[in-house]
């Protein structure tokens, strides 16, 4: 049958009484078999698969509820519409328990029928066909935005506005209006690209105009102002957070932590890692970091952690801030084992002004050994590396440490260092033997490099960065961009396409989140 809208069982003893409310969901569209008892319902349902089935709740023989519950045996997931003569509570509660979808009493209208089909069957499709017709009336509105140059408060709200309809449209399974979504994202990071391109050396060196509040002034000015003494404060800093995979934990956490103020801020480039998050701990930009602390400072071709004094620099941040009087502590969870001490010592630590949790959300799915391998299995792609990350906070020690000390009157802040993006296009880079290895930026001596595909700084300090020789090349990958050598060059793009990598130029790795909240 054409336009089939689903197929219907309806099983009641007094069916011929049913006719003309057979005939009314037929002519809808809707294929409905009819039976009057409930053993000639189970042999069907044996052999054939409904989406619907309509049971009368007083039977002779096999009642509705014997019925349900072997229906059940069946096919657990099969919705079952009880309809009865009795609103008996303790009938309805024994069906509920038995997960009936829905319920209607008799005599039945069939406009009620039809409700209760289109609430069970076409919500998938309705809320689809919502999504989509809401998004094709923004699609232009956002396409307007991304012509208006728009300056960096804009641009976060654009890229708010992009995630809000990408979570939207991975709910109502929209495929082709994804990929419509897909291609404003890559317009919408070409844009970026060309913005952060324009104004980045005169937003780090502070001239022309302001800028956005980047990494180097997170704590100062998003932390800082909310801190004091006997007021128990945790900073989480989970490393690889996007806003998106922000937008998707939010829900859980916000079962036990009411939400004060969500922002996002700029990860100051190379969104990598060794660069953004020693900014964020230190309250300085790299360049200043190394000066300031030329022991501790290590650069990409440098033996050795790169990572290893977030602890001394937040110590001296605090001071410069004058709240060195705060009691505060300091813990990084780089594996399960951490995880595990951090969730049975969490109560010690409600006696500190603050705590500063840096969580390695990558590391902690996989080894660094076998992370590629792993990301790429588990994560092919947007969609599936969110849900990957719903997955992992649920179940994490992080999540059931912080739901211990909900009750306690804390105050959470969570944020992290950089975003990923999900790479699609090589471009061929050429470096000598001290060149670093990273996928998204690069520096070394002599670079050769396709000038379109990156941000190159020949100055690093003009990017508020070391210069670890002499002649040093910066360059920042745009867009989805991936920078191969070209010795092996096929077997390294089949390999890394389509991975998350950061320390390059888009919206999912510069624009990422910032959250203050309490305990509800």
């Amino acid at each position: 049958m054409n336009n089939n809208q689903g197929e219907i069982l309806w099983v009641d003893d007094e069916i011929d009484s049913l006719k003309s409310q057979i005939m009314f969901l037929q002519n809808k569209g809707y294929e409905v078999t009819s039976l009057s008892n409930g053993h000639d319902a189970l042999e069907l349902l044996k052999d054939k698969m409904v989406d619907v089935v309509l049971l009368d709740e007083s039977m002779p023989g096999l009642t509705g509820l014997e019925t349900l519950a072997r229906i059940k045996e069946l096919h657990p997931l099969l919705p079952v519409v009880m309809v009865t003569k009795n609103e008996a509570e303790n009938i309805m509660e024994e069906a509920i328990g038995a997960q009936i979808s829905d319920y209607l009493i008799k005599p039945v209208n069939p406009n009620q029928v039809l409700l209760s089909l289109k609430k069970i069957i076409d919500t998938k499709r309705l809320v689809s066909e919502k999504t989509t017709l809401s998004y094709q009336q923004d699609f232009r509105n956002l396409f307007m935005a991304l012509s208006s140059n728009p300056n960096y408060e804009e641009w976060k709200e654009l890229y708010k506005k992009l995630v809000y309809w990408e979570l939207e449209m991975a709910r109502s399974d929209s495929a082709e209006m994804m990929e419509v979504l897909q291609s404003q994202k890559a317009e919408a990071n070409t844009e970026f690209f060309k913005y952060v391109n324009k104004n980045y050396a005169s937003w780090i060196n502070n001239t022309g105009q302001d800028a956005p509040l980047f990494s180097h002034e997170l704590i100062k000015r998003k932390v800082a102002p909310y801190l004091e003494q006997g007021k128990s404060s945790f900073l989480v800093v989970i490393d690889n957070l996007r806003y998106d995979q922000w937008k998707a934990i939010q829900p859980i956490i916000s079962e036990s932590f009411r939400l004060l103020e969500e922002d996002m801020f700029y990860s100051i480039l190379p969104t990598a890692t060794q660069y953004a998050r020693n900014a964020l701990f230190a309250g300085m930009l790299p360049v200043e970091i190394a000066a300031k602390y030329p022991n501790e400072w290590k650069n990409d071709d440098e033996e050795g952690g790169k990572n290893l004094y977030e602890d001394h620099f937040m110590k001296g941040q605090l001071k410069n801030l004058k709240l060195d009087n705060l009691k505060y502590q300091y813990l990084k969870i780089t594996n399960n084992d951490d995880g595990k001490s951090m969730e049975d010592n969490i109560h010690n630590y409600l006696s500190n002004d603050l705590t500063v949790i840096v969580y390695n959300f990558v590391d902690m799915l996989s080894h660094a050994r076998t992370e590629m391998e792993v990301l790429k299995e588990l994560a092919g792609d947007e969609v599936s590396y969110r849900s990957l990350t719903v997955s992992w906070f649920e179940h994490s020690p992080l999540y059931r440490a912080l739901k211990k000390i909900a009750d306690k009157g804390i105050q959470l802040f969570i944020t992290t260092d950089h975003g990923t993006v999900r790479v699609k296009q090589p471009s061929k880079c050429v470096g000598d033997r001290h060149t670093t290895t990273n996928l998204r930026y690069k520096h070394g001596r002599n670079l050769q490099y396709e000038n379109k595909d990156v941000l190159a700084f020949r100055d690093p300090k003009q990017a508020g960065l070391p210069t670890p020789n002499v002649s040093s090349t910066f360059i920042f990958a745009k867009e989805d961009v991936f920078l191969c050598y070209p010795n092996n060059y096929n077997h390294y793009v089949n390999y890394y396409r389509n991975t998350f990598q950061h320390g390059g130029i888009s919206l999912e790795e510069m624009v990422v989140p910032v959250v203050r909240m309490e305990s509800k």
